[in-house]
């Protein structure tokens, strides 16, 4: 039996829990109301599967946006893949829970962030935007490159 209780362990799983009953239900239903994602992850974790040109652009983490288009959403317990578009491009991106480091969903003021070992959590300098093949937003996402996880907080009344 361990010495202490690992609250902070345990939080971050039940955390990944509740993203991947998230994920599981736009997987079945799509995506409700207004509601989309910023997803963050550390493309050198260990099972994170994504096209080689977009591992040599993003070597350290990127930002994935679930919006207007994404397709073949399959959730299990480790992780999820989906394909999204970049520059019109669709790429299959398989990402596991451990992987992740923000999810964001600005419709509702809502976001997790996730610690890892030697991650400062600031460093969230190069990010990918991928979204609906519009090309006024692809220009947008173009322009966006700092992804910024905001306290709920500060909204709170």
């Amino acid at each position: 039996m361990a010495e202490r209780i690992d609250y902070g362990k345990l939080m971050h799983h039940a955390m990944r829990g509740l993203i991947r009953q998230v994920l599981s239900d736009v997987a079945r239903d799509g995506l409700p109301g207004e509601h989309h994602f910023f997803i963050t992850f550390d493309t050198q974790h260990p099972g994170v599967e994504l096209a080689p040109w977009l591992r040599e652009r993003y070597p350290e983490e990127m930002t994935i946006v679930m919006q207007h288009w994404f397709d073949a959403l399959e959730v299990d317990d480790e992780g999820f893949a989906v394909t999204l578009s970049f520059g019109n491009q669709p790429e299959r991106l398989v990402v596991p829970f451990d992987a992740l480091r923000t999810f964001v969903d600005p419709s509702v003021e809502f976001g997790l962030r996730f610690e890892s070992p030697g991650a400062s959590g600031d460093d969230l300098d190069e990010s990918e935007d991928a979204s609906g093949p519009a090309p006024e937003e692809e220009d947008d996402a173009a322009e966006r490159k700092d992804a910024d996880v905001v306290s709920l907080d500060r909204f709170r009344k």
